[in-house]
């Protein structure tokens, strides 16, 4: 579905402004809606930006990362709540959990031993776990907020140990070849773009070096392109089941940590980065190398989101990041998303189902309990504010799938004659007038 004339000529002068003010060689923001990359714009010449063009990721590596790790623990090789030491034992900080490790909520400090690792040729694992000892442990596990490089390092060595395969190989089988990313690639492949760093003074370009960061490399290594990266935040949007599970995305996608207590706009779940807009929560990742910049934001109700990537790192403060965020906002709210076409439903629920359907009262309030045909859940609106959807467990039996009620247990209460005549939600039970009594 393509953006409309006005929305593309607002998003295009976001990108032009940016660009000019920032200083930056080329830049791109491209708008994905409904897994697919509807928009791209871009501004500089040094190289001219286009879809097919490499530029370093960065710390997005980190949401790919995570999701190797999450369907290691889907397939029962892993626990989050495992302790560090039971997959790399020795480290010196062997007590923090996969979780906290995740979360960036761990204590851990930001950087492995040795030069500034994003300019440096990295190490292998054992040389990494060598530097790795207690003094690492900036404060004690969920303290605070604080982002670790090392602890995606860490965390590239433990899918390591336990699968066998070197993290670069296991995520291409993975993740990049069932998702078609064939333009995302630990080493640069031509076409990329160069990165740079902007003079302050005189305006003239420095090129970065391209490192491997070796152990590091799960942190932030990879080269990708905006069609790539559009497929990577389609995925974030709505996930192939064949890769991850898409309650182990929603999953992803609920709070470890709050980076910001004093105003709770931003965040960090599994992996990855959450950020709050008024009303919205975008889900996404930013990511920095030496002379790169790139962005990700995606909000998941409307499978809406933004991708960007500029090679100068000097357009990093307060730059790539927040654009990304305008455009998407800009876009939700010139454009907001349609809501799903009604459908009758092509069979009539079963009796039981047909049974509890309808309206019942709790302390004056109602419930109004209706069907989904398409899912076969029982669907609670309650005062047509909270919604909960229930799947069937048993007899007269169903458990919260999501809403207020997630993981709660419906029951169906009869009378001696078998007439349900109540509901028993989480011990709240409901009748069918208000002036019944439970």
């Amino acid at each position: 579905m393509s953006l409309l004339p006005d929305t593309v000529r607002q998003v295009d002068a976001l990108v032009a402004g940016a660009q000019s003010a920032g200083r930056t060689p080329s830049l791109l923001v491209g708008v994905v809606r409904d897994g697919v990359l509807t928009h791209l714009a871009t501004a500089g010449e040094h190289p001219r930006p286009d879809a097919d063009l490499q530029y370093r990721l960065g710390s997005i590596s980190k949401t790919m990362t995570a999701t190797l790790v999450m369907q290691e623990r889907d397939a029962g090789r892993l626990a989050l709540d495992d302790p560090l030491e039971k997959h790399l034992p020795g480290t010196g900080v062997g007590t923090l959990t996969l979780r906290q490790l995740l979360g960036h909520a761990s204590g851990l400090r930001r950087e492995p031993d040795g030069q500034w690792w994003e300019r440096a040729e990295g190490a292998d694992l054992a040389t990494l776990l060598a530097g790795v000892s207690a003094e690492k442990i900036a404060y004690p596990a969920h303290r605070a907020y604080h982002y670790s490089n090392l602890a995606y390092g860490l965390l590239g060595g433990v899918l390591e140990r336990i699968t066998g395969t070197p993290w670069a190989d296991l995520l291409r089988q993975r993740v990049l070849e069932p998702l078609g990313m064939r333009r995302t690639t630990y080493a640069a492949t031509e076409p990329f773009a160069r990165g740079y760093v902007v003079h302050p003074w005189h305006d003239t370009l420095r090129e970065e070096p391209r490192t491997d960061t070796g152990a590091m490399a799960p942190a932030g290594q990879l080269w990708s392109t905006a069609e790539d990266l559009a497929r990577w935040a389609a995925f974030l949007a709505d996930p192939v089941p064949e890769v991850l599970a898409a309650g182990t995305l929603t999953e992803m996608c609920v709070p470890v940590s709050i980076s910001d207590p004093d105003s709770w706009t931003g965040g960090h779940g599994l992996g990855l980065e959450l950020y709050r807009q008024g009303e919205r929560v975008y889900v996404g990742h930013g990511g920095s190398m030496p002379g790169y910049v790139a962005a990700l934001a995606v909000h998941r109700p409307s499978r809406t989101g933004v991708i960007g990537f500029a090679n100068s790192y000097g357009f990093r403060t307060g730059g790539l990041g927040g654009l990304a965020l305008r455009t998407l906002t800009t876009v939700l709210d010139a454009e907001p998303a349609l809501p799903r076409p009604w459908r009758p439903a092509a069979t009539a629920p079963p009796t039981e189902v047909d049974e509890v359907g309808g309206r019942w009262w709790w302390m004056g309030a109602p419930l109004d309990l209706t069907w989904d045909a398409v899912t076969g859940e029982l669907v609670a609106h309650v005062r047509g504010e909270r919604v909960s959807r229930f799947a069937p467990e048993g007899p007269d039996r169903w458990r919260g799938r999501s809403g207020p009620e997630n993981g709660e247990i419906l029951s169906v209460l009869r009378d001696r004659s078998g007439r349900a005549v109540a509901l028993d939600i989480a011990t709240f039970v409901f009748s069918r007038t208000p002036d019944q009594e439970p």
